[in-house]
């Protein structure tokens, strides 16, 4: 047990041990302050939650920098914590001490950030914040985490969210619109429904176009502007085989026809023959190529030039006149809001087989995830092909079925 000790100037000392076997004071003002804290240390020894009083001192950033050195997760996964560490964690948090770290000011802060940036954002930065201070719980520097419970901004939908496009509009539109040396991996990913690191690391050793057969078996991950091939896909149901139709077997022949690749190299590649980059990708071949399908703003011919239009986030139109159709179609890729994504295919491609009643199993299978509560939360919510319900309920049989059945009058 500890013991109080009065000292010259009036006030009280507290001495203790420490769980170490270090005899530790502090100083309070009152005996019985000194006397109740006494106590819950003792409480929090015997309970093994002791907190040292002077733990919480430690800076946030300090402790953040010893817990990020510890991570052990994939490349793309550190990269983006990272990312998401410097951008909007350390900076608001770095020079506070962990224990003066509050409930009410992190709420604050999620609230305040919600205003900025997406959901998504601010739950992967709140789920960072809140690991460190539970890594600081767990070292005993503080005595829990004020991060619990603190809430998020709930996600508003908008109509450009997660957008499906037509099979006669992929086809029809927006393939012929792709350049024919990158029209193999659009087609691939919404035929086969690939995530965009398993269409680019696709090899020919993973297709079978005689039996009309995909295997996924590895992806490309991009991190900081360099890629790499992963020797397996996202998940463990990510390893699959998914059916080709006849139509991407033929898209996919012609390209390895036009250009025929190395065994270690990816099928779409890029001019030196190796692994696309997304990003790259997406500013210079995805949203031109929406433009010319005439599925993201407009270029217009005019005299002497082309008018470029197209609406920013809050849906202001613009409009600016350039001297070429290339310079156009750049200008309103760059700057138009919203838009088809890539990944957006691979959303589409199982929207499409929900729609013609393929099983949620079956679809879950070709998806590649781990739960079917995933495949039917993502996509049967999407589907709204009422013919499917006008089918189910007979509409084109006649009221009176001749079994005593009437329309009600």
């Amino acid at each position: 047990m500890g013991f109080i000790d009065k000292t010259p100037e009036g006030r009280y000392r507290a001495y203790f041990r420490d769980p170490a076997g270090r005899q530790r004071s502090k100083t309070f003002r009152l005996k019985k302050d000194a006397a109740s804290f006494l106590a819950e240390v003792e409480t929090a020894k015997s309970r093994g939650a002791y907190v040292a009083p002077n733990a919480g001192r430690m800076l946030f950033g300090e402790h953040a920098q010893q817990w990020m050195a510890t991570w052990n997760t994939e490349a793309t996964t550190a990269a983006r914590d990272l990312s998401v560490m410097r951008t909007h964690v350390l900076p608001q948090w770095s020079a506070v001490q962990l224990g003066k770290i509050d409930h009410l000011g992190l709420q604050a802060w999620a609230t305040e950030l919600g205003k900025q940036r997406s959901r998504a954002t601010v739950v992967e930065a709140l789920r960072l914040t809140s690991a460190v201070l539970r890594s600081a719980v767990r070292n005993r520097l503080i005595p829990f985490n004020p991060a619990e419970d603190v809430r998020v901004p709930r996600t508003r939908r908008r109509d450009t969210d997660e957008r499906v496009i037509s099979r006669a509009d992929l086809r029809g539109r927006l393939l012929p619109a792709v350049p024919e040396r990158y029209r193999g991996i659009v087609a691939t990913a919404a035929g086969a429904g690939l995530r965009w690191g398993e269409a680019a690391g696709l090899r020919v050793d993973a297709l079978d176009l005689d039996a009309a057969r995909l295997h996924v078996i590895r992806t490309v991950i991009e991190v900081s502007g360099h890629t790499s091939f992963k020797p397996f896909p996202k998940s463990r149901a990510g390893r699959r085989t998914v059916p080709l139709p006849a139509w991407l077997v033929t898209t996919i022949r012609a390209h390895l026809d036009r250009w025929p690749t190395q065994p270690s190299a990816p099928i779409f590649a890029n001019e030196v023959g190796g692994a696309l980059r997304r990003t790259l990708f997406r500013t210079r071949v995805w949203r031109p190529s929406l433009v010319r399908a005439g599925m993201l703003g407009a270029v217009v011919a005019v005299d002497g030039g082309f008018e470029a239009q197209w609406s920013d986030a809050d849906g202001t139109k613009h409009t600016e006149r350039l001297p070429t159709e290339t310079a156009a179609v750049h200008h309103v890729a760059r700057n138009q809001a919203g838009g088809l994504r890539f990944h957006d295919l691979r959303h589409s491609y199982a929207t499409w087989l929900v729609d013609d009643g393929v099983p949620p199993n079956m679809v879950q299978r070709v998806m590649g995830h781990e739960r079917s509560s995933t495949t039917l939360d993502l996509y049967t919510r999407r589907t709204d092909n009422s013919d499917r319900i006008l089918e189910a309920l007979d509409d084109e049989d006649d009221p009176d079925d001749g079994r005593g059945m009437h329309a009600p009058t």
